[in-house]
């Protein structure tokens, strides 16, 4: 069940009530008729013969583990996601703000948080969980940091811009 306002736990995860019903589409979708018409497939391709040779059964099994997947991480997402408005405009970094950061000397601008809030947009994202959502989570516009790359070297961050996502 969804939460609201920034009732979190450590696996809460902020999303608009857009991607919200965006994502619980997708997942009745999927654990409804998106998962009958694997089955059938699946059972069309076994009526074929000899499941060795049979791409179009390997094909459907394959398609069918990927979609139970997705269901997975849809129902645990939706369950511990936290909807409604973004955050407050107030500079500081949470999840849900659009941020720019002079990152090594390049500034650049992304989403803070899960991908899904943005949708099949070309936004860059950053999760809370990466090194540097880790790094500027909580930071201020004007405050400079350094966060460890995955390659150990600490890489200077400067927090230039935050403010809310709107969609």
């Amino acid at each position: 069940m969804a939460t609201n306002a920034h009732e979190t736990d450590e696996n809460s995860q902020w999303l608009t009530q857009e991607a919200y019903d965006r994502l619980k589409a997708e997942l009745e979708h999927l654990s409804g008729p998106g998962r009958q018409e694997i089955v059938d497939r699946i059972e069309a391709a076994r009526e074929e013969g000899d499941l060795k040779e049979n791409g179009g059964y390997h094909a459907a099994k394959e398609e069918q583990g990927k979609a139970e997947a997705r269901i997975r991480y849809l129902s645990d997402l939706l369950e511990h996601a936290y909807v409604g408005d973004a955050p407050a405009d107030d500079g500081v970094v949470e999840p849900g703000m659009m941020v720019t950061a002079k990152i090594a000397g390049s500034e650049m601008t992304f989403l803070f948080g899960n991908r899904e809030i943005a949708g099949d947009s070309d936004l860059d994202v950053y999760s809370l969980r990466s090194p540097i959502g880790e790094a500027i989570n909580g930071h201020k516009v004007g405050d400079e940091l350094t966060y460890a790359a995955p390659n150990g070297k600490d890489i200077p961050v400067t927090i230039v811009a935050a403010q809310p996502f709107s969609g």
